[in-house]
């Protein structure tokens, strides 16, 4: 009985933990208040995957905040144009 009430003991504790680190970071706006959108592609293929990604995502169209390039990764910051985003 006690092994049984120890493993709901660590498994409750482990819940716990994991579910903390769920919601540790705030969404990110632009100055005008829309809602930012990462997207992330392979250095390899230029920045071609991110700008599809991109259009998938804002099929209106999308203002660029933010782009960079580190471990080889491409890495966008957009804002869907208003009325644009799915």
């Amino acid at each position: 009985m006690k092994t049984g009430l120890l493993a709901t003991l660590i498994s409750l504790t482990m819940s716990a933990f994991a579910l903390g680190g769920c919601s540790s970071a705030p969404p990110l706006f632009s100055a005008d208040g829309r809602p930012t959108q990462q997207i992330q592609c392979p250095a390899y293929g230029g920045w071609h995957n991110c700008t599809d990604n991109a259009k998938a995502q804002c099929p209106g169209g999308y203002d660029v905040i933010d782009q960079s390039s580190a471990d080889s990764q491409n890495v966008m910051l957009i804002v869907c144009k208003a009325g644009a985003s799915q």
